[in-house]
């Protein structure tokens, strides 16, 4: 049990809010010591872990890619490109998305799109192109471009969940069949449970696109309330500038009337004195 104190060190480590990399690899080391394991053993179970999932670092490979694009204007054009579809809303893109989402999953192209390769890159940056648009191309709040990049990566991770296990060679489905088949001696069939997982995705698209659909109501809301908090709205707004325009306007206009009289005084003194 004395091993168990290595979950204690994850505990404390995200609670205290560490670098997850370091916690997760002090409290492997803590677990093997605790164990009994030689920093030998240790070092070779660390090697033996990494090999065999060595799979889940593929994503580093994508990230000097995505760099370059994005230095190269890669948000820019897609803020561009969802500011000509004049009817596309945040949540009506961001329904659209979760759809593509379920079905690449669905065939199998789970790596297609992610929180770095397409959410971070694009698919955010669109959405809040769609939210800038309905707000009179102003900036959104803070808490509210939170928000659109929130339902953004939601999307993304909803589509996927479901929709990948409608994929017979997924790695969920073949843990379940292998699992089953040798425990309760059956024969289960990856196909069976792939079109069993169908109606699941499509319920969590009804209800998952129906809360993206109602997102641009709420961001409607938020920021009218924003607007009439801070006084940046049409109507406080604007009052606000065109009184500062007027006042300007007067002050140049005093300023200009008081020159004036400040040279005809100084043209009647002169011709005084030349007539004296």
């Amino acid at each position: 049990m004395v091993v168990l104190l290595g979950v204690v060190v994850v505990v404390l480590g995200f609670a205290t809010r560490r670098n997850p990399l370091l916690v997760v690899g002090v409290a492997g080391i803590a677990t093997g010591l605790l164990g009994e394991l030689s920093p030998a053993e240790i070092l070779r179970a660390f090697g033996d872990g990494f090999a065999s999932s060595r799979s889940v670092t593929i994503f580093a490979i994508t990230l000097p890619v995505i760099g370059l694009l994005e230095r190269n204007g890669l948000q820019q054009q897609a803020r561009t490109l969802i500011g000509k579809l004049g009817g596309l809303t945040t949540g009506r893109f961001l329904t659209l998305y979760l759809a593509l989402r379920q079905l690449t999953a669905a065939f199998g192209l789970q790596s297609i799109g992610g929180p770095a390769q397409s959410v971070r890159p694009m698919i955010a940056p669109m959405a809040e192109a769609a939210a800038e648009r309905r707000n009179g191309g102003r900036p959104l709040p803070e808490p509210v471009r939170e928000k659109v990049r929130s339902h953004s990566s939601g999307a993304d991770t909803v589509g996927l969940f479901f929709g990948e296990d409608c994929f017979l060679a997924i790695g969920s489905i073949l843990l379940i069949t292998g699992f089953v088949n040798s425990t309760y001696d059956t024969h289960l069939e990856p196909l069976s449970l792939a079109l069993w997982a169908v109606p699941t995705a499509v319920c969590a698209f009804l209800v998952h696109g129906a809360r993206l659909l109602r997102l641009d109501g709420t961001l409607e809301r938020e920021l009218a309330a924003y607007e009439a908090a801070h006084g940046t709205g049409n109507g406080a707004g604007h009052a606000a500038r065109d009184a500062a325009r007027i006042s300007l306007t007067k002050d140049a206009a005093t300023r200009t009337g008081t020159d004036t009289g400040r040279g005809a005084d100084r043209a009647s003194g002169t011709t005084g004195e030349g007539a004296e």
